[in-house]
């Protein structure tokens, strides 16, 4: 992956939505209005500029079972490519057979998130990168001993090298979770049919995904689901059937936070289930109706389950470019 080969179809992009912007109306504009499509990348905060070296280094980390416990999981493991880098089981399976609280989240379009993990425990993509190698039940790594094991491989001596030239021992935590964080930031999802749709082009989707898209906004979903990711990255309390998580609550301690949750992207939605905080629910359509009767009290009859589930199937993009890395 090349940094140009991420940034000419944002510019693409850009030039197709001023060329079609003023395309032939299909009666629904100001329900498009209130969407934004999914840019090619995310923010690139200052402190951790995107680099081709970082990327690639980043690349590399994500795969590499090495810096776990036992040699064998990476953050490939639970967000596997193959699997709309989640792992499609209820629960994460980590450390010795361990098996997590919470469904995986994808790490697609992550960097468009304003907190990570579903409690929001971490701010950005930097602060996420590192929890999982130490958590006890998912890489039950010592940090100390990751980084002991790269420092044994020249390539990963290299690559370090090349991504912080400016470092004389380069291979540090921090570094190893900017260069996770880098490489997650590329792994992207623009160019949907909704997001042609937004584009101009009215004919990517069908007129079940367009009632579905109305009933979205008309019901309330947009409320919480707005914004490029369709997530305003803000916590609701919502009581999931099977869940007695307390949510945000064991982060803060707050008695209002109890079984509040950041909302969830729902790009991809349609590939990258089971649904809801603990996996629980199977199918799309299922969250749709638990999601009506919990947070917005309304008991949607099935044609609009249908036509609103039928919408969250457009929000599939272009899974991103990648190599799988080969590893010293």
């Amino acid at each position: 992956m090349t940094i140009k080969a991420t940034l000419l179809p944002a510019l693409a992009a850009s030039s197709f939505l001023a060329a079609s912007i003023a395309m032939a109306d299909d009666g629904l504009e100001n329900y498009r209005q209130r969407f934004e499509a999914l840019p090619y990348l995310p923010p690139i905060p200052a402190n951790n500029s995107l680099t081709a070296e970082k990327v690639e280094l980043g690349n590399m980390l994500f795969f590499e079972p090495r810096i776990s416990s036992s040699g064998v999981i990476s953050c490939a493991t639970c967000h596997n490519p193959a699997l709309g880098w989640a792992d499609r089981i209820p629960r994460a399976v980590g450390h010795d057979g361990q098996v997590g609280e919470r469904n995986t989240p994808t790490v697609l379009n992550s960097g468009f998130l304003g907190s990570q993990f579903w409690d929001g425990r971490e701010p950005d993509l930097e602060g996420q990168a590192l929890g999982p190698i130490e958590a006890p039940v998912e890489m039950a790594m010592d940090l100390e001993m990751a980084l002991e094991r790269l420092v044994g491989f020249e390539l990963y001596q290299e690559k370090f090298s090349a991504a912080y030239p400016d470092q004389e021992e380069p291979i540090t935590d921090d570094n190893l979770a900017h260069a996770l964080a880098t490489f997650q930031r590329t792994l992207n999802t623009p160019n949907s049919p909704f997001d042609r749709y937004l584009y101009g082009d009215l004919e990517a989707i069908n007129q079940q995904a367009k009632d579905g898209m109305v009933a979205f906004v008309d019901s309330g979903c947009i409320a919480c689901h707005r914004g490029p990711a369709l997530t305003d990255s803000q916590f609701h309390a919502i009581q999931v059937p099977g869940s007695t998580d307390l949510g945000r609550y064991v982060v803060t301690e707050e008695e209002s936070d109890k079984y509040r949750f950041r909302t969830p992207t729902l790009r991809n939605v349609a590939v990258t289930y089971p649904y809801m905080n603990n996996g629980a629910t199977e199918t799309l359509e299922e969250a749709v109706a638990i999601m009506g009767q919990e947070m917005l009290g309304r008991e949607f009859d099935d044609d609009t389950i249908s036509d609103i589930t039928a919408f969250l199937h457009t929000l599939t993009g272009e899974m991103p470019d990648f190599d799988v890395p080969a590893l010293p």
